[in-house]
């Protein structure tokens, strides 16, 4: 009888969709997704089960972060919103509904996406984890001397000190006025206020002093007589719009340029009037620089001056923070070190007193090392973390969660990771799943492609040619499937059998940028070189830190495509001025007609093809414009034609259409066709000219950049990580586009993990051996084969391990010959 129970608990188990469970709950064991119609996605229909790891495979742009983080993501974040009072939601983000028939067994999500961690200049690695305030804590318990609480440890608490009559009552009706004497003791420093530099603005750049402020004399961004700042300017009283700034009296001078924030009324109107430098120091520089919009960058670059503040020497503190320690080491001592190098000194302290704080601060600094970011400091500002770093370090508050049976939503965990370490973020995600989560994952990397419960495959193309799931299952039914994913699952590239001869080198003599150890290298120009290591070896540092500023490089790193909902592919790569250009030419008009956003912008929805509705604390709901139809401009503008077609069936175009469109006929326009034909060279020709940026993936806005830059001149182009986002099909186009650059004559340069980029490139230079202060130097240079050959470092293991044992064997015959060729050329 035991036996029978036994196999029908087995068959149960096996078939638990199909029949009913003994309780009601183990029902929900799925996520069931029908109709889902976000961006491409066409009337998608998934079922996707719980407490399993299932990552979403495709080509760039064939709908996985639509069906993700648009879709599951977007609507368990909403519905949990929807619990909060009206007041509550009131500060919180406004969701609309995802376009989507049904949604069901959906589960707490939290989102751990590549978004840079804010533009916030006072935010470091420290501030953004939980460790900076645990240090903060322990030095207030257990620092010599004693200075105060946890607030006089915090570089972002100033010292306040204040005196006054405070009013007590004494019984009924009495009162005593008392002198009070309030003090808060916090460890800003007071000369840099908590930044660790000091800015010096050069005031000859702000203004004209030969004109008026009516006649345009300030020349900051913004600042226009035209808006706000005019109305204030001209009513305020302290000085004569219509003077010329040289004949300002030193008092209307301070007013215009340091007057603190002052109370004033304007036309009736309540308004505050403040000092053009509070204004800039305000708007601008207590902003992340590397976020600023790019000509407000250009202007703080050409006006400002930094320099590490000479009270606190970059820390940030007080001195009165800086002079308590323990054992030896003040809080700016500890946020400086390496965290690996911290965790071993918070082991070795021995505080009874302090035991659990201890625990918990170790158990913290130790998921850093384990996530493999042992190599950042505290102190580090989180601004100028990559994307995969951002994303890594906001893991850290999560793995050591006691929350279960939610769903962790990834976006490529794997990006700026070597080989060697994604072995460990695999560990990591099983760790999520085996504590009872649900993980989803958008992967590209067969690595861990390998590890996944399930499987959903999307495409069979990009943009409007995906949308669509063809596969989903298991890791080996889409090896046998014969999607393109499936089909490429399993390919390795092969060494080059010839390599190119370098032209000249570019050297490098003792670069010492952060954790580099006075490096000596010649970088082959005229060739494919690409720059290796383990993260955190100093690859970055080598490459964008200590190139020489006359070798004339074009750089294309990580920083995100900035655009709102009204920028397009057409308008961030400049392709619409030539297009607006051709149009006014062939019709004889203006071509600020052409342009959606100024004289030709349908005036129902300013041009944006959708009327956007707020509803207050409601979610804000988007519709077509009835009066344009989504076509953004007037239809007086649409009757003007070129080669047959108006210009909002131009910007519906694909980019390989309009490479056809405008390449030959009576609409053939040169500009315009050397720009799409870029786009294209990237992978782009499915993307639609007049999309918007906010609906690309990561790996559409890295090659749109790409292309941009293709068209600036410099013999050296500098690519970081030039394969986040790709699918294991496009890589093979992309080391198609790098051998076009260097045939054309140009030196590649290339920071990347990929083996098959480096089994493609000439020339290899590997730094290690390992992160932070354990890396920095070179630990080797040569070619792909020698590498394989020797297996002396990290990556010379993983390329060997990736090329195959054959390869491996032929290595060795072209290492021994390219080793006589390199003797040649020394």
């Amino acid at each position: 009888m035991s036996k029978a129970m036994s196999k029908t608990t087995n068959k149960t188990k096996g078939n638990d969709t199909q029949r009913p469970a003994p309780n009601g709950a183990d029902r929900h064991d799925l996520i069931r997704v029908q109709g889902a119609r976000v961006n491409n996605l066409k009337d998608v229909s998934i079922q996707l089960p719980k407490r399993r790891l299932t990552v979403f495979t495709g080509i760039s742009g064939s709908g996985k972060s639509s069906l993700v983080f648009g879709t599951i993501a977007a609507e368990s974040q909403r519905l949990i919103n929807e619990t909060y009072s009206a007041f509550v939601q009131g500060f919180m983000p406004t969701l609309a509904r995802p376009e989507v028939d049904v949604l069901e067994g959906l589960t707490t999500a939290i989102i751990v996406d590549q978004e840079r961690m804010g533009a916030n200049a006072r935010s470091t690695v420290g501030t953004a984890t939980d460790a900076n305030a645990m240090l903060r804590i322990l030095f207030s318990r257990v620092g010599k001397p004693h200075i105060g609480s946890p607030n006089a440890f915090a570089f972002n608490v100033p010292s306040v000190r204040a005196v006054g009559a405070i009013t007590v009552e004494r019984g009924e009706g009495k009162t005593k006025t008392v002198k009070q004497t309030f003090n808060r003791t916090g460890g800003m420093c007071p000369r840099c206020e908590g930044m660790g530099s000091v800015s010096d603005i050069d005031l000859t750049r702000l203004y004209d002093d030969s004109k008026s402020l009516n006649e345009g004399a300030l020349v900051i961004p913004g600042f226009s007589m035209d808006g706000w700042y005019g109305r204030i300017f001209r009513g305020c009283g302290f000085f004569d719009p219509d003077k010329p700034i040289n004949k300002f009296s030193k008092r209307e001078l301070n007013d215009l340029l340091h007057k603190e924030p002052t109370k004033i009324k304007v036309d009736g109107i309540n308004l505050t009037y403040q000092g053009v430098i509070p204004q800039i120091q305000k708007s601008f520089l207590s902003k992340d620089v590397d976020a600023l919009q790019p000509h407000i960058r250009a202007f703080v670059d050409r006006v400002v001056t930094f320099s590490t503040c000479p009270e606190c020497g970059g820390t940030r503190l007080s001195e009165a923070a800086r002079s308590s320690k323990i054992k030896k080491l003040n809080i700016a001592d500890a946020c400086a070190m390496q965290i690996s190098d911290l965790a071993a000194w918070v082991r070795e302290l021995n505080e009874p007193t302090v035991a659990p704080l201890l625990a918990a601060l170790a158990h913290t600094l130790d998921s850093f090392v384990e996530i493999g970011l042992g190599y950042l400091s505290l102190d580090r500002p989180s601004g100028t973390l990559s994307g995969g770093e951002a994303q890594r370090v906001k893991m850290i508050r999560h793995l050591g969660s006691s929350l279960t049976d939610v769903t962790y939503v990834f976006d490529e965990p794997t990006i700026g990771l070597h080989p060697h370490d994604i072995q460990r973020m695999n560990e990591l995600l099983l760790r999520l799943r085996d504590k009872g989560n649900t993980v989803l994952v958008v992967e590209h990397k067969p690595e861990t492609i390998v590890i996944a419960d399930h499987v959903v495959d999307l495409g069979p193309g990009a943009g409007a040619a995906g949308g669509t799931v063809c596969f989903e299952g298991t890791v080996d039914g889409l090896r046998a499937s014969g999607t393109l994913t499936g089909r490429h699952f399993d390919d390795r590239a092969a060494l080059k059998k010839t390599l190119r001869k370098p032209t000249g080198a570019l050297a490098i003599r003792g670069a010492k940028t952060h954790n580099l150890r006075d490096v000596d290298v010649d970088i082959p120009l005229g060739v494919l070189v690409v720059i290796t290591g383990v993260a955190g070896s100093g690859k970055s540092s080598l490459v964008h830190g200590s190139m020489p500023a006359s070798a004339g490089v074009v750089a294309v790193d990580q920083g995100g495509v900035r655009g709102s909902r009204r920028s397009n592919p057409a308008t961030y790569t400049g392709l619409l001025d030539p297009i607006r250009s051709a149009f006014a030419k062939a019709n004889g008009v203006k071509p600020a007609l052409f342009s959606a956003n100024s004289e030709g912008a349908c005036p129902v929805c300013n041009g944006a093809g959708m009327i956007y509705t707020d509803l207050g604390p409601m979610a804000s709901v988007a519709t077509t414009c009835e009066e344009c139809e989504g076509k953004c401009f007037q239809a007086s503008v649409l009757t003007h034609k070129l080669g047959g077609r108006d210009i909002s069936e131009v910007l519906a175009m694909s980019v390989s259409e309009a490479t056809a469109f405008f390449g030959a006929g009576k609409a053939s326009t040169p500009a315009a066709h050397a720009i799409l034909e870029r786009l294209a060279d990237v992978g782009l020709g499915y993307l639609s000219l007049g999309q918007p940026l906010t609906t690309l993936s990561g790996g559409e806005r890295q090659r749109l950049k790409l292309a941009t830059h293709m068209a600036e001149k410099g013999g050296i182009y500098v690519l970081d990580e030039p394969t986040t986002g790709l699918h294991l099909a496009d890589v093979e186009q992309l080391l198609g586009l790098l051998d076009r650059l260097v045939d054309a004559g140009k030196s590649v340069i290339v920071i990347e993990h990929h083996q098959a980029v480096m089994a493609h490139a000439d020339w290899i230079i590997d730094l290690g051996p390992g992160a932070g202060h354990d890396g920095g130097r070179v630990v080797f240079e040569g070619t792909p084969a020698e590498l394989v050959a020797a297996r002396a470092t990290l990556t010379g293991e993983h390329l060997a391990a990736y090329v195959g044992a054959d390869a491996r064997k032929q290595a060795k015959g072209a290492a021994a010959t390219s080793a006589v060729g390199r003797s040649d050329r020394a």
